[in-house]
């Protein structure tokens, strides 16, 4: 029996567990949670393969990557906000916010796309709020699933979740894969069944918050602005946001050292282990969403493959490392919200950086001199990103090797 089972064994006799009944309820609520998770995942996964298939529809080929980065520097932000807001906040609003919110860009996107004439920024705007509200479904769902589930159930629906992310990855990009050749409007309608569990989920989530805190607004407004500047660097590199970015996170870092209640604390990123798990996230999600659209590039300008053969080809590719449990598990319980929102907000500003810099390399001649391999045009480009690609996830191995023990200690 490994060191993880041990402690969730253990873990199921602690006397601070949670009742039956509040058990029963946050399975009832997990389940279609997870499944809205998936299919907006589900979404993003599908978008970010033929977003440069889109750009053109659009005729705005040049900016196709911004289809993904600029709903993902909103996406790591929201994100954030409703995770942390799981500390303060009844998860009930949260969800219905969350769920209504996505089915009006998912219903907007369709109409406005299909019915009329394809735009890039209501492409964007669609996409905007779709990840704004599916987002809402992952950190309810971790943050219930710490809260009020039994001890002993944890690791289980912490696996189906980390599990949940490949699944919906790779049903994303078969899905798009398959929806390129017919009109890949229709990817906007693919989260918009989950508004039935609405009322299952209005019953059965709690409606209280967890601390009775007030909300620290200005918190969240100071920390939210600054990751937007920050995004936004990497995406237009314009030096000036940088500073604005910086001068933020400074104040920020003031503003929470001085206040009387900062919805975060200077307490709260002196665990040392929790920045080290945080590290792994920072470094193998700045690839996550590259991977998908620079392979689909490859196969079609070099091998005159269509995004549908590409996608069943891909869909057997998708493996993610289960690091989510890792970060979890370095927090205490009454820290958890404010975790899962640190994670969610790492993971997809990582992403959106990555797809911002590397995306706009795809069909850039920016790459194309001669390469390692002798080759030049299109196949130097790609062998290069290629060679980026695994130098990132060659660092991340190295950052888990050098923190493993660290993240993995017992909490003192």
């Amino acid at each position: 029996m490994s060191d993880h089972s041990d402690n969730a064994v253990s873990m199921g006799t602690d006397a601070t567990d949670v009742d039956e009944q509040t058990n029963a309820m946050a399975i009832r609520a997990l389940v279609p949670l997870l499944v809205t998770f998936i299919l907006g995942a589900l979404c993003l996964q599908g978008f970010n393969l033929v977003f440069t298939q889109v750009g053109e529809a659009v005729r705005a080929p040049g900016q196709a990557s911004l289809i993904t980065a600029l709903p993902s520097i909103v996406l790591g932000i929201v994100c954030f906000i409703y995770g942390s807001l799981g500390d303060f906040v009844s998860l009930k609003k949260l969800v219905a916010f969350g769920l209504v919110t996505l089915l009006i860009g998912s219903l907007f996107g369709f109409i406005s796309n299909y019915y009329f004439s394809a735009n890039l920024w209501t492409v964007i705007i669609a996409r905007v709020l779709q990840t704004a509200g599916e987002q809402v479904a992952g950190s309810a769902y971790l943050v219930a699933a710490t809260k009020y589930l039994k001890n002993s159930l944890k690791v289980i629906f912490f696996g189906l979740f980390t599990a949940g992310y490949p699944l919906s990855a790779a049903i994303g990009v078969f899905a798009a894969g398959m929806l390129s050749s017919i009109s890949w409007q229709f990817l906007f309608l693919i989260p918009a069944v989950t508004i039935v569990f609405l009322p299952l989920l209005l019953k059965n989530l709690p409606d209280g918050n967890h601390s009775g805190q007030r909300v620290d607004g200005f918190g969240f407004a100071i920390f939210g602005v600054a990751t937007a500047f920050l995004t936004l660097f990497f995406s237009y590199l314009s030096w000036w946001m940088l500073l604005i970015a910086a001068v933020l996170f400074l104040g920020f870092a003031y503003y929470i050292g001085s206040a009387d209640h900062p919805f975060i604390t200077p307490a709260f990123f002196r665990n040392t282990r929790w920045p080290c798990a945080i590290s792994l996230i920072l470094v193998f999600y700045f690839v996550n969403y590259c991977i998908s659209p620079v392979f689909n590039a490859i196969a079609h300008n070099l091998y005159g493959m269509q995004t549908s053969t590409v996608s069943n080809y891909l869909v057997w590719a998708f493996v993610v490392a289960a690091v989510v449990s890792s970060v979890l598990d370095t927090l205490s319980k009454d820290e958890s919200g404010r975790g899962v929102g640190m994670n969610d907000l790492v993971m997809n500003v990582a992403g959106s950086i990555g797809i911002a810099i590397i995306g706009s390399l795809i069909g850039s001649a920016a790459l194309g001199g001669a390469s390692l391999f002798g080759v030049s045009g299109n196949a130097s480009s790609y062998a290069t990103l290629l060679l980026i690609c695994g130098a990132v996830v060659l660092l991340g191995l190295v950052v888990f090797l050098v923190f493993r023990r660290h993240i993995y200690a017992a909490n003192r």
